[in-house]
């Protein structure tokens, strides 16, 4: 017993999620809405925290990668030694895989920072915009005061 999990299907779903990886953002903002919309986050910032711990295709693909490259020996060590599954996983391949969870983290925290499309599309209160919906708001059509909105720039920060 290794600590990879071989199961049927396995790669029709790794399919399945390098074909979700192609599939736009704009594409799936209606749905989103309404799945919003039913549970009661349109207009709050829950819209916009909760789906951000989830991740994206992306991130699961990059540790899957990264999984991929840690030798079987390691598990097959720790098993023979007397580790459970969950030993395993906490002792020995999570402190291996760590930097690649920070690396993940980071994307997932700038991906949330810069996002302007969902809270243009789920936010309706000004009080409750981003950063990014704010400076925006501070430019003018006809006239945009740099000055100031490098000021408001540096200062967020």
């Amino acid at each position: 017993m290794t600590f990879t999990f071989q199961f049927k299907g396995r790669n029709f779903w790794f399919a399945v999620l390098l074909a979700s990886m192609m599939i736009p953002y704009e594409v799936t903002l209606i749905p989103l809405y309404v799945e919003f919309n039913i549970l009661g986050w349109i207009d709050t910032l829950r819209c916009l925290i909760i789906p951000s711990f989830f991740g994206s295709a992306f991130n699961i693909f990059l540790l899957r990668q990264y999984f991929l490259t840690i030798p079987y020996d390691l598990d097959e060590a720790a098993i023979i030694d007397g580790c459970g599954t969950f030993q395993v996983y906490s002792r020995i391949l999570l402190p291996i895989v760590f930097p690649s969870l920070v690396t993940v983290a980071i994307f997932q925290a700038m991906n949330a920072w810069t996002d302007f499309m969902g809270p243009v599309i789920f936010l309706n209160d000004q009080r409750k915009y981003t950063l990014t919906l704010g400076l925006n708001l501070f430019r003018n059509s006809y006239l945009t005061e740099w000055n100031n909105l490098m000021a408001i720039t540096l200062q967020a920060w």
